[in-house]
Formats: structure tokens, C-alpha cells, sequence
């Protein structure tokens, strides 16, 4: 493989100490998280006393005063592991963001901190259930009654729904406005006429709970605003880029996994006298495989790269995802058919990450979203 330039030996060394807080303290568990439903609170704890939680936030606000490179290590070695059930990085480098750069300085100092230790919990709830993409069509609104919001709608699809203490929703402000009345509204869990629905049943992923919830009259204060009123719409494109960044590295590190898995695999399998690494038809295919993951690791460390220095857009975005999360796919179902009958079995890792990695070409954008804004984007500058 072409060398990784972009980590340094500092990042390498917080590396060492992520894997061996994930071998002694989630995959012993993840299993039993899988059957039910939902990631211990124990462990968010052990994650923050660990470190690992908020690492691009600043020391002031309880983070590590890393960097995004920081945040990718976490992303890359959970994937490694295969472990898909905790939402670390929806948690740290989805939520955390918005309230660091958007909310007041009350707020930051009120759950900033909680967050990086593990202590409090997060999310954001954007999807609802007459659309996922389409932010602009959102239905639930946020109705000013002199110094307070009062919320009424319903989100669908949440993860981190419900082990969290604090939501941020976006809301219509300016209903008649479209994207230009959406606002970003802190909810904590215990305000009245919130409610969470069942936890949702999904193909993957299914040790992160994903949740619909309800709004019914929420009453919050108005310095619960997350960035400026009716500006929502704006924030969120701001801050998707780094969202479908996330979604790619991810799937780049699972590849890589899986590719692995898998050349260990058909070395040791026999099959007509010979393994089945033996086979012309096993080594093309891996070597197509390998140049694909070869080709997508180096493009989206790039692309980490151009995010640290600031020049990563949502054009840049959704090429990384279209190409990545597209890849990840191909890899994991060609890599599943090499284990043959094994391959099938949920005993297997690949069995988990081929379910687990169906959900990327949906998660922060659907794949043909991304199409759309490649394309828009294509034709406005040609």
C-alpha cells in the first residue's frame, strides 16, 4: 500500500491506546450489545475517562484540543473492530461541533464538558418520516412564545435517540420560508411533551439504537438556538461536509478490514486440492479489490487533509461519499462471496460488516443525493 503521510507520531501513539481500549472495553461486549439494542452507559463513561470522546474540542470545554486526525483514528479503529454499535463519532464529531461553533457560551459550558467525559449523552435529529434528504420539506416546528420555543413534530431514524440527554432538532421556524425558516434547537430529555418511540429493528448496525421521537408542545427557552434563527438550513450544510467525511473514512477502514479478513481466509481454505487463494479467479479478484481500496485510501486522506486546512466543500463531500461508500459496498459483497456458505452466517465478521455497511450509501445524504449535487455542480461550472 502507498505509505499514509497524513498522521503523526503522536496521532500514532493515541492509535495504540484507542485499540487497546477497544480490546479490553467494546468488542468483549459489542455482541451483547447487538442482541440488545443498545450500547451500556458504563461504556461512554469508560470511552470518556479514556479520552476518546470529543477529541477536536478544546481543553477548555473538557476535549483533548486535538484535531480532526484525532477523531479519525477513533473512526477507523472502531471500524476495524467491527464495531458499528457506538455512536462515538455521531456523539463527538457530528453533535459536539454545532454546539461548539453555533450555540452561547452558556450552553458549551453546560455540555461540553458532560459530553467529553461521557457523562451526558447526544444526537441529532434531522430525518423525518416524510423524508431523510430533503431537509428543506421538514415538518416539525418551533413556535415562539414570548422568551420560549414550543416544538411539535416527529423525527424518525435517530441514533443515539435513546441513551441521550440532549438533542439537537431542527425545526421550521418560519414555516412559509422552506430552507430559509429552519432553525437548530437544543432539547434536553427531560422536558416535557418528549417522548421516544421503540427502538427500531435494522438489518445492521444493530447495537446502535435508532429511535423515532415525538415533540409534543416542548416548551424551551429561546437561548436553546443553536446559531442564528431561520439560519438552520445554512449551519447544516456547513457541517454535513464533515458528516459524509466521517461516513468516508469509515468505509475506507472497513474495506481495508474486510480485504484483509479475506486474503487470511482463502489462504487457509481448501477447496479441490488446493486453496482457494490457489485459484487465478481468487487472486484477480483480489487484486481488483485491492487496487479499488488502494485508490479510495489515498483520495479520502486527501480529502482529510483539505478539511484540516478548510477547503473541503459539500462538492468535495459528496464525491468522497459517492466513491467511497460505493466501494465499500463492492468490497464487502465480493469479499462475503469468497467465504461461501460462511460468508452468510452472522457468526462471521464479514457477515456483520456486509449488513453493518448497507446503511453508509444512506446515512448523511443518500447516494443519490450525492449524484445531485455532483451533477448540479458539474453543469454550473462547465
Amino acid at each position: 500500500m502507498i505509505p499514509r503521510t497524513i498522521f503523526s507520531e503522536e496521532h500514532e501513539l493515541f492509535r495504540n491506546s484507542v485499540r487497546r481500549f477497544i480490546e479490553a472495553e467494546i468488542a468483549p461486549h459489542h455482541s451483547r450489545w447487538e442482541k440488545e439494542g443498545v450500547v451500556s452507559r458504563e461504556a461512554w463513561r469508560k470511552a470518556g475517562a479514556a479520552g476518546i470522546l470529543c477529541c477536536a474540542i478544546p481543553e477548555e470545554y473538557g476535549g483533548m484540543g486535538g484535531d480532526f486526525l484525532h477523531s479519525a483514528v477513533v473512526i477507523e479503529e472502531m471500524a476495524r473492530a467491527g464495531a458499528s454499535g457506538p455512536a462515538f463519532s455521531l456523539h463527538s464529531d457530528i453533535v459536539a461541533p454545532y454546539i461548539l461553533k453555533y450555540a452561547n457560551e452558556e450552553l458549551r459550558c453546560r455540555w461540553l464538558p458532560p459530553m467529553a467525559t461521557g457523562e451526558a449523552l447526544a444526537c441529532i435529529a434531522m430525518t423525518e418520516p416524510s423524508g431523510g434528504s430533503d431537509l428543506q420539506s421538514i415538518r416539525t416546528t418551533a413556535r415562539r412564545e414570548g422568551d420560549e420555543f414550543v416544538i411539535n413534530g416527529q423525527k424518525v431514524f435517530i441514533t443515539n435517540a435513546q441513551g441521550a440527554d440532549v438533542m439537537i432538532v431542527a425545526c421550521k421556524t418560519d414555516p412559509a420560508a422552506g430552507g430559509k425558516g429552519i432553525s437548530l434547537i437544543m432539547i434536553e430529555k427531560t422536558r416535557a411533551g418528549l417522548s421516544l418511540g421503540r427502538l427500531l429493528e435494522k438489518i445492521g448496525s444493530k447495537a446502535m439504537d435508532t429511535s423515532e421521537v415525538f415533540f409534543d408542545n416542548v416548551r424551551v427557552p429561546i437561548t436553546n438556538l443553536i446559531g442564528v434563527e431561520n439560519k438552520g438550513f445554512v449551519h447544516l450544510m456547513t457541517e454535513l461536509a464533515q458528516e459524509r467525511l466521517i461516513q468516508c473514512v469509515r468505509a475506507v477502514a472497513v474495506a481495508e478490514t474486510a480485504l484483509q479478513w479475506t486474503i487470511d481466509y482463502v489462504r487457509e481454505r481448501n477447496a479441490f486440492g488446493k486453496t482457494i487463494g490457489d485459484f487465478q479467479a481468487t487472486q484477480f479478484t483480489l487484486a481488483e479489490l485491492h487496487a479499488e481500496v488502494m485508490v479510495n485510501r489515498v483520495f479520502i486522506d486527501r480529502c482529510i487533509e483539505l478539511h484540516l486546512k478548510g477547503e473541503f466543500d459539500a462538492m468535495d463531500a459528496a464525491v468522497a461519499k459517492l466513491s467511497s461508500v460505493e466501494m465499500q459496498g463492492r468490497v464487502l459483497d465480493r469479499c462475503l462471496q469468497l467465504f461461501g456458505g460462511w460468508g452468510y452466517m452472522l457468526e462471521m465478521p464479514i457477515a456483520r460488516a456486509f449488513a453493518d455497511a448497507r446503511q453508509t450509501r444512506l446515512a448523511g445524504g443518500a447516494i443519490e443525493v450525492m449524484k445531485h449535487i455532483i451533477g448540479r455542480n458539474v453543469i454550473k461550472q462547465s
